[in-house]
């Protein structure tokens, strides 16, 4: 594969991007449309009060006005519909959160969420185990707006329970300061400049198909077990030798901001928004082996009693025009048709982002983890848990 350039010059004009923006991880897990809110039962506990949604997402995942401390788009939703958001920033790492609801899940408690956010193969557990509500297609009437190459998969045909939140890249993400020359490979990342200042991805997918591709695996593809711990193994001895500081989730950031980390397998949007944020501090690459691509999905579980509403905020957030106010802020990949014609009135620059509105030559640079069976699943994680430390 050709190597890729760190970025180009589309994606740097993410970096000059002016928005306001948040003050970063500065009490993440939620102000702004929660703060000006009743409080009601998110981060997994309480009802829903008089209808109010509660929606677990990822950090920097939802546009922000920093200076008002407000979500623009969930703002005026509220204002037009009536319906309070009680927005959480709750998801750090899949697991963890599967962790903290699955117990509630299965005595068919309330979980304290009427929306969650699991990427794609964990999606497929909830819906699997009868966790996710199917959706009353009439008050989602925006669900047409999806993506063509996101209506119809696996884990759900027809997307019945689910709709795609947003996608991304997984790959290389560095202090520009620290690490002048760029990363374009596994090589470049754990140099000996960079020995303990790297940190990895707690999400396996992420993590190892990036190694798997660096060893010449297709992660996409029937790879074997033994190609799989020998991805592992990597892992594990990279971690031993003193190269990876830390295998985290979501929370990679702060480490970046404070510099307790100067290099990472993280994010693109994550890293962009970083970079905006830090005056063109941070960038971000597809590694040359190849990157991972991956989605995020909105689902309603099976414990809330508010699904009615629930759905009209998904329907909104299928609105183009407010699915392209989120892209140009979140700066991950819009599953939305019409976004980027309405982000051309937002941003130009912006509206021909491959980052944004992936062009088929940089598709062909990442690979989607393949599904896994149930043994795999628990096989492949624990031995990954136990390289991590976990």
């Amino acid at each position: 594969m050709t190597p890729k350039r760190p970025l180009s010059p589309e994606a740097r004009s993410i970096i000059n991007y002016k928005l306001s923006r948040r003050a970063l991880i500065a009490g993440a897990g939620g102000i702004g449309a929660a703060g000006l809110l009743t409080a009601c039962g998110g981060g997994g506990g309480g009802s829903s009060a008089e209808g109010t949604v509660r929606w677990a997402n990822w950090t920097l995942y939802l546009d922000y006005d920093s200076d008002a401390q407000v979500y623009p788009t969930l703002e005026k939703f509220i204002a037009e519909s009536g319906i309070n958001v009680d927005y959480k920033e709750d998801y750090n790492d899949n697991d963890e959160f599967w962790g903290k609801v699955q117990g509630q899940l299965k005595l068919g408690e309330d979980i304290g969420y009427d929306i969650v956010a699991p990427t794609d193969w964990m999606a497929g557990r909830w819906i699997r185990m009868g966790y996710a509500q199917k959706f009353d297609e009439a008050n989602i009437p925006n669900k047409v707006n999806i993506l063509d190459a996101l209506a119809n998969v696996n884990f759900d045909p027809g997307r019945k329970s689910s709709l795609t939140w947003q996608s991304g890249f997984g790959g290389f993400g560095w202090n520009k300061e620290k690490v002048p020359g760029g990363i374009k490979s596994l090589d470049q990342l754990f140099s000996k400049a960079n020995k303990g200042k790297v940190e990895v991805l707690s999400e396996l997918r992420d993590t190892i198909g990036i190694i798997l591709q660096y060893q010449g695996v297709d992660p996409s593809q029937n790879f074997t077990e033994d190609q799989y711990m020998n991805a592992v193994d990597y892992l594990a001895k990279m971690i031993k030798d003193g190269f990876i500081r830390q295998v985290k989730g979501n929370d990679y950031k702060e480490d970046l901001i404070s510099g307790d980390a100067i290099a990472v397998i993280g994010w693109s949007g994550d890293i962009f928004q970083l970079a905006t944020e830090n005056d063109g501090k941070f960038e971000f690459a597809i590694p040359e082996s190849g990157g991972m691509l991956w989605s995020d999905n909105l689902l309603i579980p099976s414990t809330s009693t508010n699904k009615a509403n629930a759905e009209k905020v998904i329907n909104n957030y299928y609105d183009p025009a407010v699915a392209a106010e989120v892209a140009a802020y979140v700066t991950y990949i819009c599953p939305v048709k019409g976004a980027q014609a309405e982000m051309e009135k937002i941003d130009p620059a912006l509206a021909s982002s491959p980052f944004i509105f992936p062009t088929a030559e940089t598709l062909k640079q990442v690979k989607v983890f393949r599904g896994l069976t149930p043994a795999e699943e628990t096989s492949f994680t624990t031995a990954f848990q136990e390289a991590a430390g976990n």
